[in-house]
């Protein structure tokens, strides 16, 4: 990786007023140890709290980070897609705000982009290498979900729906255009694009991830499962039935 190489961070938040500073203040720490220069892009989806003011109020005086306000909340697909728009980074990742994730996976993830000489480095729970405190109906329907992926796509993925994820920027290049999904369903999509179009190189990482009880969002409610698995049907018929993304 040559020396001048940028990369640029995507930080989607959503309703993130109580973690916000102290995620960007972690995640700028690690990247100033970092050999790359970097710039942190914060995109924060829907108006509805003091998010968007306790980021801005981080990024004054620091030229390489910018916010980005989203009036209405579309979701955290649309919100990645968003900051991929603004990156000017030849290598580009998104993390989630809420400091489940350790930044720290950032570093390991550019290693292992290096290592693979890939196209795509994806963070992932059941890595070996992986720290995890996971609740048990989760894990439940993480693994459920994972299998229907194997299923449907083809893809040699342990994992797709960790909120870590580096891209080449030619990668990006080739896949924004196609995207659909605003929600649930982004990764899937992005990743079954990205290997249909001939980025096959997409390799995991391991990640250390914690949750705690009051870190818990609505992910295994049956709105959002019943979402989810429509969002990722949807993919399929459009990539394999209608090939729309080709």
């Amino acid at each position: 990786m040559k020396p001048e190489t940028l990369l640029s961070v995507i930080i989607p938040a959503h309703k993130q007023a109580r973690t916000i500073t102290g995620d960007l203040k972690h995640i700028h720490q690690v990247l100033r140890q970092s050999p790359l220069p970097f710039e942190i892009i914060v995109v924060i989806d829907g108006s509805l709290d003091s998010t968007y003011k306790k980021a801005k109020k981080f990024a004054q005086n620091k030229k390489n980070v910018t916010t980005h306000l989203l009036k209405t909340n579309q979701g955290k697909g649309h919100a990645v897609r968003y900051g991929f728009t603004k990156a000017k980074g030849d290598l580009v990742a998104f993390i989630d705000a809420g400091r489940e994730i350790d930044p720290n996976s950032l570093s390991l993830a550019i290693e292992h982009l290096n290592w693979y000489k890939a196209d795509v480095i994806i963070g992932s729970k059941r890595h070996l290498a992986s720290k995890v405190n996971y609740p048990l109906e989760r894990r439940i329907l993480s693994f459920g979900y994972q299998k229907l992926v194997k299923l449907l796509f083809g893809l040699k993925l342990t994992d797709t729906q960790v909120g870590l994820k580096l891209f080449k920027r030619q990668v990006l290049k080739k896949v924004l255009p196609r995207l659909v999904v605003k929600r649930y369903a982004f990764d899937i999509e992005m990743l079954a694009v990205a290997h249909s179009l001939g980025f096959t190189r997409i390799y995991e990482t391991p990640i250390k991830i914690s949750f705690k009880a009051d870190q818990l969002t609505d992910a295994a409610t049956l709105k959002t499962i019943s979402s989810m698995l429509y969002e990722t049907i949807a993919v399929f018929y459009r990539l394999k039935i209608l090939r729309y993304y080709s």
